[in-house]
């Protein structure tokens, strides 16, 4: 049973005292308990190591006292199960170098398997539940499959995915199918069987 279900409650309309507060993933940024992990360990490796995530995910909850805690992931995990680069970039941000271009890059991508190449997600949903003990609902995410698209067809984020929006509008077949693998890959993640909470939006 939940010790704050502030959060769940404000989600079911119910008149609140107050609003509950949580922090994206990334505004552990100024923590410097999180500071001292990025100075030890790259970006990936801080969402590939299930403890790491964890121990990540749990800060805001353990420093601050929020009421809900957000999986330390990131969307494009996505592309890299489905054998495609990513690059995280200081300052910079997500770089993927070699874009989807053509029905051959799309068959390319690795569809199989995805248990195996996401374990990580779910050992880490596992063990931040466990370490949660109740004490407040973990809230998992993901892109939605036309945003991991614009990466992949893009290469880095954009303020208008122009070559993405092309790349739908010329070649309609290939854009549906590279959003239909990523649904795929989106829906064979059993998060809710981890013990999380499922948000899915557009964008990060």
């Amino acid at each position: 049973m939940l010790q704050n279900d502030l959060l769940l409650r404000a989600l079911k309309g119910e008149k609140l005292k107050r609003p509950p507060v949580w922090m994206m993933r990334q505004a552990g940024r100024y923590l410097p308990e999180y500071l001292a992990l990025k100075a030890k360990y790259d970006f990936f490796t801080r969402v590939q190591t299930p403890e790491l995530a964890a121990e990540i995910t749990l800060q805001p909850i353990d420093i601050v006292g929020t009421d809900a805690a957000i999986i330390f992931s990131d969307i494009l995990v996505i592309p890299q199960a489905m054998g495609v680069e990513v690059l995280m970039e200081e300052g910079k941000g997500p770089s993927l170098p070699n874009t989807i271009k053509s029905q051959a890059d799309i068959d390319a991508l690795i569809t199989e398997n995805v248990e195996e190449s996401l374990g990580y997600v779910m050992q880490a949903l596992t063990l931040t539940k466990k370490q949660l003990n109740g004490r407040v609902p973990l809230i998992g995410f993901a892109g939605a499959p036309f945003t991991i698209l614009c990466y992949m067809v893009e290469g880095k984020g954009s303020k208008t995915w122009e070559k993405a929006k092309k790349f739908c509008f010329y070649a309609t077949t290939a854009g549906t199918c590279i959003a239909a693998k990523n649904y795929g890959h989106h829906h064979r993640l059993p998060e809710s069987t981890s013990g999380c909470r499922r948000r899915c939006g557009t964008s990060f």
